[in-house]
């Protein structure tokens, strides 16, 4: 593992299962045609933007994926939709990822709406992004394994996986929890922090639950970010 000079081992760590935040949630497979919703399948997260309508979550979750054929339910747990059931209406991936995958831009951010509804973030409160944050530092990372009835959250460094990716080291993180941010400074009350990467990048996240990566946030996603309120 090519951590960063001086960082030293990562602590080794288990996610706890909880009741979540209300800016992170879980993106479930619709119907569509009757809005019937059916199983989660990646995590996604409300992030503070000008018309208050964007979540991020990972590229590989999304890409493909007709937009009426997902919604975003943030803060689900055990069942519950404290904060209502959100249509994504676009879906704003990186070109980069569009022609090769590149796992550097696994990233996407969704427009979600409500109808007859305030935006999301009016609802839920945003998570701030940040592009240049360093390696090292502690993050909070909130996910939604698949068939689980509660998210888990686990707190760790990010520690520097290599140049453009950053690793993340906590049992739990299986299958449905890509897509999951990476929060820096995150308030205990609120659930909001400083998102500095999502789960995936390096092999889509990770090829075990124990170790995790993300494509390190940078100009590229300060881009795509800039695009999707153009767009939102």
């Amino acid at each position: 593992m090519a951590h960063q000079a001086g960082e030293g081992p990562a602590i080794v760590s288990q996610a706890k299962a909880f009741n979540g935040t209300p800016a992170v949630g879980a993106l479930f497979t619709t119907s569509g045609r009757n809005g019937l919703i059916g199983t989660h399948f990646c995590t996604a997260s409300v992030v503070d933007s000008p018309h208050r309508d964007l979540v991020l979550t990972a590229a590989h979750c999304v890409s493909g994926t007709s937009p009426n054929k997902m919604v975003f339910v943030p803060g689900y747990h055990d069942g519950h939709r404290p904060y209502g059931i959100w249509a994504v209406t676009r879906v704003i991936v990186d070109r980069n990822w569009m022609s090769s995958a590149n796992p550097d831009d696994d990233f996407a951010f969704l427009v979600v709406a409500r109808p007859g509804r305030s935006a999301v973030q009016d609802v839920t409160g945003g998570e701030h992004i940040e592009t240049s944050q360093p390696p090292g530092q502690f993050v909070r990372v909130i996910g939604y394994p698949d068939n689980a009835a509660l998210p888990i959250s686990c707190r760790n460094r990010a520690l520097r996986f290599s140049a453009s990716q950053l690793e993340f080291d906590c049992g739990g993180y299986s299958d449905g929890t890509s897509g999951s941010p990476l929060i820096a400074g995150m308030n205990a009350m609120t659930g909001l922090g400083t998102v500095i990467g999502v789960i995936g990048g390096y092999e889509q996240g990770g090829y075990t639950p124990d170790v995790s990566y993300a494509a390190k946030f940078g100009p590229n996603v300060a881009a795509l970010f800039k695009m999707a309120i153009s767009e939102s």
